[in-house]
């Protein structure tokens, strides 16, 4: 399929799929006059790619863990490297952090409203 019915069927805009293909997370055939020909597999591959990028993972991580998916939720068991596991905990330490900052954030806003709405009346 052509990028615009592979971008129509994901709702991924094709400067999207272009970056991913920069990216090396997806490949498509090309055809004799240059064409992108995406592959029926690569619909579900740009879903799980979406997918990972909307949990935060970059797109660095996501290169590496790609070979490791048989489908959505599907893991090789063997798959992943020891380097991707350091990488991944890397990345979910760091979300952690941020949540855990953006939840003290949320604390002390929710706080401070509390004492001014409680002065105002």
């Amino acid at each position: 399929m052509r990028i615009g019915a592979l971008s129509a069927r994901t709702g991924v805009p094709t400067r999207l799929l272009r970056y991913y293909e920069a990216q090396e997370l997806l490949t498509p055939d090309r055809a004799a006059n240059g064409y992108r020909d995406y592959d029926e597999r690569l619909v579900e591959r740009v879903v799980q790619i979406r997918g990972l990028l909307d949990a935060g993972v970059p797109t660095r991580i996501i290169k590496e863990i790609l070979p490791c998916l048989d489908g959505p939720g599907s893991i090789h068991v063997n798959g992943p490297s020891a380097e991707l596991i350091e990488n991944l905990e890397r990345h979910w330490a760091q979300m952690d952090a941020k949540i855990q900052c953006l939840s003290r954030n949320r604390d002390a806003i929710r706080g401070y409203l509390d004492t001014v709405r409680a002065q105002g009346r």
